[in-house]
């Protein structure tokens, strides 16, 4: 280095005091005043997350819907023994004291229930991914709107107490614009094996990482623009799914990087780096539970001491903010136009991953059976 380049540093390196962290309110909020009734239809294996997160919060299940009643009966008796069953979810639609419906159908049925309970005058909480086709998106939000009903799409990592902090910590300006983020996750995901979750191609861009493609476009709080995905198996993976994938997100004046590892046989992680103009907001722990949260601004450094878990508050917090929204009478922050936005970029970064090249946001309209299980 020459005298001339003597002064050249990385900076920002100054040691930080230690601050009270701020109080936010990250945990599920739920309206005051009567309880609405609600609906589950579908009540496979995720719907126990549901169901637990419901029970907990004291919300009012009246009525469990499944095509093999057995598996309705099973899950009414283990969480809402006063509720009814029904095989038959039109039975469900034609309730007075249901006003709102869970819908935990796999997507290939789930967009015909959803149009169905919104014009028979029910509010949604739709499971993700929302669907397979942004026309069909779109069509069922203004669906939505024709029929003066809110739709909203179970993205409950939004809730996750990590995460749900952070983006109110965002949104109060605290750490300023974001401009980058950076996510690492590495976990064994090879339990699909044998099961019809190894037969869906793009496991990790569309089943899994959705939920960090949502939280990445929900901390950025515009529109992403351009995407570019990698996709390839491991060195050492067992399960026909390609289990790494790299993706970036370009935004207006910020860009994402993500980053998955889905065949880590050791000390499963996550870890999320959000860096404003500022500040910044660090996160780590395991997958899911990124509770060592550290807000970092002028002002110093901030340690949250969190509590709840993703599983099974995130699911709470989805249905509570409908709830609220409801009774507020406004649109839920995971509406289903909001979420179409997250749809977008992962459409891309799929779109990406099986082209090769960089694809702009919008582009891709529609996922293809890559990302269904075989039949």
């Amino acid at each position: 280095m020459s005298d001339e380049d003597k002064d050249y540093a990385l900076t920002g390196g100054e040691e930080l005091e230690e601050i009270e962290a701020p109080a936010l309110p990250y945990q599920p909020q739920f309206p005051e005043g009567e309880k609405l009734g609600i609906g589950l239809i579908g009540t496979g294996g995720i719907t126990e997350q549901h169901l637990t997160a419901y029970k907990k919060y004291g919300l009012d299940v009246r009525v469990l819907c499944n095509r093999t009643l057995e598996k309705a009966e099973a899950k009414r008796d283990e969480f809402y023994p006063g509720a009814e069953v029904t095989s038959d979810p039109d039975e469900v639609l034609k309730r007075d004291d249901i006003a709102v419906v869970d819908i935990t159908y796999h997507p290939d049925l789930r967009a015909e229930w959803i149009e169905k309970a919104l014009k028979a005058g029910k509010h949604v909480l739709s499971q993700k991914p929302f669907v397979l086709d942004l026309k069909v998106g779109e069509k069922l939000v203004a669906t939505a709107a024709e029929n003066d009903r809110l739709l909203a799409v179970n993205q409950n990592g939004r809730w996750a107490p990590y995460v749900r902090y952070s983006q109110l910590a965002i949104d109060a300006g605290l750490i300023g614009q974001v401009q980058s983020i950076n996510i690492n996750v590495s976990w064994d995901h090879q339990w699909v094996k044998d099961t019809p979750f190894e037969t869906i191609h793009h496991l990790l861009l569309y089943d899994f990482a959705i939920h960090w493609i949502d939280m990445t476009c929900c901390f950025m709080g515009r529109p992403a623009k351009a995407a570019h995905a990698m996709l390839t198996r491991s060195a050492g993976q067992k399960v026909a799914p390609p289990l790494l994938a790299s993706a970036q997100l370009a935004f207006e004046g910020g860009i994402a990087s993500l980053h998955f590892d889905g065949s880590s046989p050791i000390e499963a992680s996550e870890t999320i780096e959000i860096v404003g103009t500022k500040g910044r907001i660090r996160c780590s722990g395991k997958p899911c539970e990124a509770h060592d949260l550290q807000l970092i601004t002028t002002e110093g450094i901030a340690r949250p001491q969190l509590e709840g878990k993703w599983m099974p508050d995130g699911f709470g917090g989805t249905m509570g903010e409908l709830l609220c929204a409801i009774d507020q009478g406004r649109q839920p922050y995971h509406s289903g136009a909001h979420n179409l936005e997250s749809l977008k970029a992962a459409f891309a970064l799929i779109q990406s991953a099986d082209s090769g090249r960089k694809v702009s946001v919008g582009e891709a309209r529609k996922v293809g059976k890559n990302c269904q299980p075989k039949d």
